[in-house]
């Protein structure tokens, strides 16, 4: 394979940060494009990693994490997740988030996938993590959620995937890859 299309084939000219929290920052980058043209491109950095969980119980029912989402302004379904500071292990953070979303706590954890989720304007980077063995302990959400946690059969989930009733990329990047497992023989719910 021709090593020069692995190159990097841009060339950033100057760069500014136009806006920065606690959560993201947004660069302005003034660019020489891949052909060489200037041009312009704008990043958005997130200051945590992505954590989804799939927690599946015995009888092979799954939770689902019901809440409003201001930046799209309409209600989602999603599987438990929430953000892990870079210095903190992902399995810790998923093992908190789905603590703190949903009252449960798992005995076995695997991490299944990880994925960039926009990687045409953003260096977001997400850790999916099938938790089994759950038990049901007090959920201690964050003051900015408002949350609604929904059990169902794990394949109503999936139909909720494929029909569209369920769009948070990393939800269906987590669900798709359980499936897959499944149908593949490759996982077993303990």
């Amino acid at each position: 394979m021709n090593k020069e299309l692995f190159n990097n084939p841009w060339t950033i000219l100057d760069k500014e940060t136009v806006y920065d929290n606690q959560w993201i920052k947004v660069i302005h980058h003034d660019v020489l494009n891949p052909s060489g043209n200037k041009g312009i491109y704008g990043q958005v950095h997130f200051k945590n990693k992505a954590i989804a969980i799939v927690a599946v119980d015995s009888d092979m029912n799954t939770f689902l994490v019901g809440q409003y989402r201001f930046p799209t302004n309409s209600y989602s379904w999603e599987v438990p997740e929430g953000g892990c500071p870079y210095e903190e292990e992902p399995l810790e953070a998923a093992k908190r988030e789905l603590e703190e979303e949903t009252g449960i706590v798992a005995q076995h954890w695997e991490l299944i996938s990880n994925a960039h989720l926009s990687n045409s304007v953003s260096d977001e980077y997400g850790y999916v993590f099938l938790a089994t063995g759950l038990s049901q302990h007090t959920a201690m959400p964050e003051e900015t959620e408002q949350l609604v946690v929904k059990k169902l059969p794990l394949n109503e989930a999936f139909k909720m995937v494929s029909e569209g009733g369920i769009t948070d990329s990393l939800s269906v990047i987590a669900f798709q890859k359980v499936e897959l497992l499944l149908l593949k023989g490759l996982l077993k719910i303990a």
